[in-house]
């Protein structure tokens, strides 16, 4: 039933508009998740944390954001994007303000529960968003766009951040999140539609001549049971956990520090190199959600992404590299690697029924996020059991020992995550 063209204009109006707003909130997501990594000397400074203290702080986003992904999906499914990313930046505005002003570690604890707990609902919002605006056809692709473009807020979190941080101070700029943030809700309260039929539009499927979907009778709870059994859903889980969790937690925190601790660089230079992983990631999601799409395929994708990845740490571990190209092209290639992840959100939808997409994407998504709570601090925790005692202006200063370390359990992740790729359907 193709729609007439004043209507077909006000479709793809109103499909972009909507992505749009959803994405900058997204971005913010991605922000706070890495934003750590450039801070992190000011916040070990700042309230005298330990490796292992500071990637419990850092990782408080992780904890609440982990718990929240079922719930997110069970608020996508029943509630839609508009109500649920509309609450949840209100709730991230709020925990980024005391984040920024917090005088005691866990008044900063607090604000980054706060934060985590407010962006835990976008990406998954976000994704169900998406099921309802695009065809299905190009949910691979599309998905691949949502994460190249939510990663400008990882990459922002990175270089960017730390010349802004040469102006200004790292509370300043938290306290100018929540304002963002703030303004992201309005705008999702006025203008997010859940689905096209909210607007007064036919769904996408009955604009392809297609049949709707069925409308879910089922209570939500009874969806959750089907979804948590659905045995194919679960590699998608752990690939999400070793994979990206890893990467995560080392972009998100521990990769500034290793190129200022094991050779010298100050944190405007060491963060060129995160900036590199992340722009890899980004490109990565973009250009393996295409091919998957375009081969009509999702696991030779994933099982061979998870393979480079362990590949990449091992690099990073074994191989004689340092500062400049080598060091780049490695940071780089962990991101591009880490990229195809963004396959399992359509290898998760596509096994289970369409009503409860949501669920199955937040299932999925809490892997990645447990991965990176337990990886943060258990990165730093290897740190501190090898640390000399070297101090510098009150902050740890680890050997590159130590960080070998971290990076073979990162490393292990990665195998972990190769082992359920092979398994997926």
């Amino acid at each position: 039933m193709p729609l007439p063209p004043p209507e077909q204009r006000r479709f793809e109006r109103l499909r972009w508009s909507i992505y749009a707003i959803l994405i900058v909130a997204y971005m913010t997501v991605y922000f706070h998740r890495m934003a750590p990594a450039v801070v992190a000397g000011d916040l070990m400074q700042a309230f005298q944390t330990s490796g292992a203290a500071l990637g419990s702080l850092a990782a408080m986003y992780y904890y609440i954001y982990t718990a929240m992904q079922i719930p997110a999906g069970i608020l996508a499914d029943t509630l839609g994007a508009r109500i649920s990313v509309t609450l949840g930046s209100l709730i991230a505005g709020g925990g980024s303000a005391v984040f920024g002003l917090a005088d005691s570690f866990d008044v900063a604890a607090m604000g980054r529960l706060l934060v985590g707990l407010g962006v835990s609902v976008v990406f998954v919002g976000l994704m169900r968003s998406n099921t309802h605006w695009f065809s299905e056809r190009r949910y691979g692709s599309i998905s691949g766009l949502t994460l190249l473009l939510g990663n400008i807020g990882s990459i922002l979190a990175a270089g960017p951040l730390a010349l802004l941080l040469t102006a200004t101070s790292w509370r300043n700029v938290f306290v100018a999140m929540a304002v963002l943030s703030l303004g992201i809700a309005v705008l999702s309260a006025l203008f997010v539609r859940s689905r096209p039929e909210d607007a007064g539009l036919p769904s996408v499927r009955e604009i392809e001549g297609k049949p709707p979907h069925p409308e879910r009778h089922r209570h939500w709870l009874a969806d959750l049971r089907g979804v948590l059994s659905t045995g194919a859903v679960w590699p998608s889980f752990f690939v999400m956990f070793g994979v990206t969790g890893s990467l995560f937690a080392f972009a998100g925190l521990w990769g500034v520090p290793l190129m200022r601790d094991c050779f010298g660089l100050d944190r405007t230079a060491a963060s060129a190199y995160t900036t590199a992983a992340l722009a890899g990631f980004a490109l990565g999601c973009l250009v393996m959600g295409w091919l998957s799409d375009h081969l009509g395929r999702r696991k030779p994708v994933i099982v061979g992404a998870c393979a480079m990845s362990v590949l990449a740490w091992l690099a990073l571990t074994l191989l004689p590299w340092g500062p400049g190209w080598t060091g780049i092209v490695l940071y780089g290639v962990l991101g591009l690697t880490a990229g195809g992840f963004v396959v399992g959100y359509a290898a998760a939808k596509e096994v289970v029924p369409p009503g409860v997409a949501g669920m199955a994407i937040a299932l999925v998504n809490t892997g990645l996020f447990l991965g990176a709570a337990i990886m943060q601090p258990a990165f730093g925790w290897v740190l501190d059991l090898t640390w000399d005692g070297t101090l510098v202006e009150g902050v740890r200063r680890y050997s590159r020992a130590d960080y070998g370390n971290g990076l073979w359990l990162s490393a292990a992740f990665a195998l972990l995550a190769l082992g359920a790729a092979l398994s997926l359907r």
